[in-house]
């Protein structure tokens, strides 16, 4: 490999594979949104003799949030050892065999079932495809690209929404046609993501440097170069590690407090959101609004618009403020809803409106931080265990929302989703590591302490 390279892959001026790549990736994540959210309308319109009882309701609701803990926890890490393309593009094939089987279920336990595997397949997308594009972006493009799959999931829900609502009048079988169109998406990102090259850092990681040195001059630049990751690399000691071993290295004590707060953190915004996404017509109505498809429209148009809002702000302000900050800010806009006995229209639209637009801002670190907390021969291991472990708490949260609303009433569910986000705000404040402004091996440097926590640099 010829030494001296005019640039890294830090700092490798933007070209079209960038964006590609992030397109595909997107792809990915607008599947993940659209899978999950196309639920949403389904569960509104099943027919009263399919036997959804809350108990099955919740059921169902959280069975693709238990198979993303599976997939993400043990399959995710596998991209560590045979690399990130095969996952990139097979976990798809799954997606799309999963989404046509929905058309087949005849009772709510085949319906989880479907939904667990589809999850899986989710699942191994949360930790391959952020992995996989964080590691051929440019530090500057970092930031809004892999933020920008917060916001390009959060249109997939959102179009999910819009198709199930059009085809919601299909007769008594439209739920299962609701469902299966998930297949669509999935069938289109699949022709589009073969080819792509393996990641440059993985293979140096191989110790295939002329491989590696190949992908970025045909993809990248010729003028670029990877003789800074191989300095690293061949400076770095000790043996390859298996799945096993480096999910055990993660929680050693040298990346257990990263692995524990990125899992952490991703609790705190993913469990009230996907809970009230996921059965938000029925909240509506419990909030005293009739006919709730409509308003669960507009409030998932507020959804969208904020990812897209928090592609521009990740750049402008650190990880920690960001962080804090929206948590306080989603507390502040649904407080009102724990403490006033009968909300009228216009809060409960205000107020849910204004809390889903500021979580999608917030949503978008859960595809940058991450990234940036773990070195290459971690990251997907990494990236995969905080999905998982984040889904967790989603997966109680969705599991009890119906049963909690049905016993306790809606007053008392907003009051424990307000607790959790100060208890997120809180943590953040004093355990955050901060990563702005820094090449993606820096950030994710080999030791013990946190990043420090005065970096003001913009990136």
């Amino acid at each position: 490999m010829p030494p001296g390279s005019r640039f890294t892959i830090d700092d490798v001026p933007p070209v079209r594979f960038h964006y590609r790549i992030a397109a595909l990736t997107g792809g990915g994540k607008f599947i993940d949104g659209y899978t999950l959210g196309i639920l949403t309308i389904a569960l509104a319109v099943l027919p009263p003799d399919f036997g959804m009882t809350p108990f099955y309701a919740g059921l169902v609701g959280s069975a693709a949030l238990v198979g993303l803990f599976l997939g993400s926890l043990l399959l995710g890490p596998l991209a560590d050892r045979i690399g990130r393309r095969t996952l990139y593009t097979a976990d798809l094939v799954l997606f799309f065999v999963a989404s046509l089987a929905q058309l087949l279920v005849q009772d709510p336990v085949q319906l989880f079932v479907v939904r667990l595997v589809l999850g899986i397949a989710i699942g191994i997308d949360y930790a391959v495809g952020p992995t996989y594009l964080s590691e051929v972006l440019p530090k500057k493009l970092r930031g809004p690209l892999l933020g920008g799959l917060s916001a390009v999931w959060r249109f997939g829900f959102l179009a999910s929404i819009v198709v199930g609502y059009v085809l919601s009048d299909l007769g008594p079988g439209a739920w299962k046609w609701i469902l299966a169109t998930s297949a669509v998406p999935a069938a289109v990102v699949m022709v589009f993501r073969l080819g792509v090259p393996e990641s440059p850092r993985w293979l140096v990681q191989q110790g295939r440097y002329d491989e590696a040195d190949a992908v970025v001059k045909k993809w990248l630049s010729l003028d670029a170069g990877v003789d800074d990751l191989v300095r690293a690399h061949e400076s770095a000691t000790g043996p390859r590690r298996s799945n096993l071993a480096n999910l055990k290295a993660l929680f050693s004590r040298q990346w257990r407090s990263r692995t524990l707060y990125a899992g952490f953190f991703w609790i705190a915004q993913a469990t009230p959101q996907t809970a009230i996404f996921t059965f938000l017509p029925s909240l509506f109505v419990a909030l005293g609004l009739a006919g709730g498809l409509t308003p669960t429209l507009v409030q998932n148009a507020f959804f969208a618009v904020g990812g897209i809002v928090g592609m521009v702000v990740v750049n402008l302000v650190t990880r920690r403020t960001m962080l804090v900050s929206t948590f306080w800010l989603m507390a502040v806009s649904v407080a009102a809803l724990a403490v006033v006995p009968e909300p009228g229209a216009v809060v409960v639209v205000t107020c849910l409106c204004t809390y889903a637009f500021i979580e999608a801002i917030a949503g978008n670190l859960q595809f940058v931080y991450p990234s940036e907390l773990f070195p290459t021969s971690l990251r997907a291991a990494g990236v995969g265990t905080a999905a998982a472990l984040s889904r967790i708490g989603a997966a109680v949260g969705t599991f009890l929302f119906p049963i909690v609303l049905a016993t306790f009433g809606v007053q008392a569910l907003v009051f424990g989703t307000v607790c959790l986000l100060v208890l997120g705000a809180v943590v953040s404040q004093q355990v955050a590591p901060e990563t702005s402004g820094r090449g993606l091996d820096e950030t994710a440097a080999e030791r013990e302490a946190p990043l420090p926590r005065d970096v003001h640099d913009r990136r």
